[in-house]
């Protein structure tokens, strides 16, 4: 796995193509995924239309599959929207336009013209996405696999495509209706089940009212909290009613947002790290070369209540 924080601006390109840049440049390139063998091959890269496009194989953790991704951007100057539309596929075929490859599925994640602060998190199988934007608020995708509770043989494909529209819609970043795609039940999260069909399921804990409430049905009845100072990651795991549960994403996890704030530096395990004066990407380094697992905390669009926040794993 890898991970990278960075930043892009507008000066030499729109900012929302620099960072399709960016993640052209991580999955393709980052020196950790070249040293496992998990970087991802291109199949189409397009700068030079106005929404541009990046098509990717890769070959998961176990080099031997094929999966399907792909970012492309799309814009508006009068509407004044500047967005990223993340896919999955379940195939390509060049003769096709992006949003028409192999069982295509896709969700916007609006983004900038001018600055945008980023998190990615990748490796043969996935890529996870938080992007800083405007005012500021919070924005997220995640495209390619989960780890399913099965065997490859029964499940050989739990694709997700998240982000933060259904579909590709013409939104702007400051747009009050946009919400995180892992909250409870929402259908800018898709799964891809064993029937090959794209569905929406229910997204745990968010959609367990009683696992966050304590002994009351209402999220303002919130019980989890740190212990001390120390935070507890929770699995986020896509499960349905019948009762299923699907599996659980790679590298994101459910955190109370009790005492906490955006950008904080979670750490678990290793030697605590006194992260006074430090950066994010300093604190993160910091943990890391401390034996610890540092996680970024992550908030939804501009909410700030007690369940509005999640932890990306940087690693």
């Amino acid at each position: 796995m890898a991970f990278k924080i960075g930043s892009v601006n507008g000066v030499s390109q729109l900012a929302h193509y620099n960072m399709l840049q960016a993640i052209h440049d991580f999955l393709t390139a980052d020196a950790a995924l070249v040293a496992a063998g998990q970087q991802w091959t291109v199949l189409r890269y397009d700068t030079v239309s106005a929404n541009r496009e990046l098509i990717l194989q890769g070959s998961g953790l176990s080099g031997t599959e094929q999966l399907f991704i792909g970012v492309r951007t799309y814009q508006s100057e009068p509407g004044d929207f500047y967005n990223l539309a993340f896919a999955t596929f379940t195939g390509f075929l060049a003769g096709n336009p992006f949003d028409s490859q192999p069982g295509a599925r896709l969700s916007g994640v609006p983004a900038h013209n001018n600055a945008i602060d980023y998190w990615m998190v990748g490796n043969g199988q996935r890529l996870a996405v938080a992007m800083k934007v405007g005012t500021p608020v919070y924005m997220s995708g995640y495209v390619g696999k989960m780890f399913p509770y099965a065997r490859p043989t029964q499940f050989p494909s739990p694709l997700i495509n998240a982000g933060m529209l259904i579909g590709v819609q013409n939104t702007r970043f400051s747009d009050a209706s946009i919400v995180m795609p892992y909250k409870g039940t929402r259908s800018n999260f898709a799964l891809r089940n064993k029937a090959n069909l794209w569905i929406t399921p229910d997204v745990y804990p968010w959609n367990n009212t009683r696992v966050i409430a304590g002994n009351g049905t209402a999220a303002t009845l919130l019980n989890l909290r740190d212990t001390g100072g120390y935070y507890h990651p929770m699995r986020v795991e896509p499960n349905d009613n019948s009762p299923n549960v699907y599996g659980f994403l790679d590298g994101i996890f459910y955190i109370t947002g009790f005492n906490n704030a955006v950008e904080n530096v979670m750490q678990v395990g290793g030697t605590v790290v006194d992260q006074t004066g430090l950066t994010v990407a300093q604190a993160v380094a910091a943990i890391i070369a401390a034996g610890g697992r540092a996680f970024v905390v992550i908030q939804d669009s501009a909410r700030t209540g007690p369940s509005d926040y999640y932890a990306m794993e940087m690693a």
